[in-house]
């Protein structure tokens, strides 16, 4: 399986702070990995702590883009 997360990181911000709101998009998305079953087609979209989508995840079988 191949995983793929991408997330738009806001240009406009320092970048300290685009590195912590970065951190918090990942721990977040760790923190709820056991509710996914992480099989081809399984992925979800990504939020900021301002709720707002800032990119996505998805599992794909190896070879797929």
């Amino acid at each position: 399986m191949k995983f793929t997360l991408e997330v738009t990181v806001d240009d406009g911000q320092p970048a300290e702070a685009a590195a912590r709101e970065l951190g918090r998009v990942l721990r977040y998305w760790g923190g709820n990995l056991h509710h996914y079953a992480l099989r081809p087609g399984d992925g979800s979209a990504v939020y900021d702590s301002a709720h707002r989508e800032v990119g996505r995840w998805r599992i794909t079988a190896d070879g797929e883009g």
